[in-house]
């Protein structure tokens, strides 16, 4: 025995022998929890990437159902999902269901945001009036499409959580 563990007792010599295994295994479990983390966090996704997300929203879920106003299309192509919704669902963004962001409100599902959109057969010179605004995802939709876009939203927050003000 050790001097320190003869000074211990037997409770005290386990101790000691549980210091000595933990400092010896901590660098291993520092590696192999800092690999486990990288594992956990999907890498980010480059500009190029999340506009090839786009373009196959568009096709597979929007035109493939019958929107065809080119304008409509084009502004879905444009406007950035992933930045409407809460980051920790932007790898869900471009998906075929809306998604919460917060205070029981979601952001539509994006055929619903084109259907919508067609359906108003806005002119470029147009002024819309927006009464919601939740995620501002249909504003900024609208935003390319007509001259001007007024937007009210009685739950001040929404928009501001999303991330939308980046």
């Amino acid at each position: 025995m050790t001097h320190a563990a003869e000074k211990a007792g037997p409770r005290g010599s386990a101790r000691i022998r549980a210091r000595r295994l933990r400092a010896r295994l901590a660098p291993r479990w520092t590696v192999l929890i800092a690999c486990a983390a990288l594992l956990a966090v999907p890498p980010m996704l480059t500009a190029q990437e999340r506009q090839e997300e786009r373009d196959e929203m568009v096709e597979r879920q929007i035109a493939a159902r019958g929107v065809g106003d080119e304008r409509v299309l084009q502004a879905m192509r444009s406007v950035p999902r992933h930045r409407f919704v809460p980051e920790r669902l932007s790898r869900s963004a471009y998906n075929d269901h809306p998604l919460p962001i917060g205070e029981g409100q979601t952001i539509s599902q994006p055929y619903i945001v084109a259907l919508m959109t067609e359906t108003l057969e806005v002119e470029e010179d147009d002024r819309v009036l927006e009464i919601g605004t939740g995620s501002a995802y249909q504003a900024a939709v609208l935003a390319e499409l007509v001259a001007e876009v007024y937007s009210i939203e009685i739950r001040g927050n929404s928009f501001h959580r999303t991330g939308g003000d980046d």
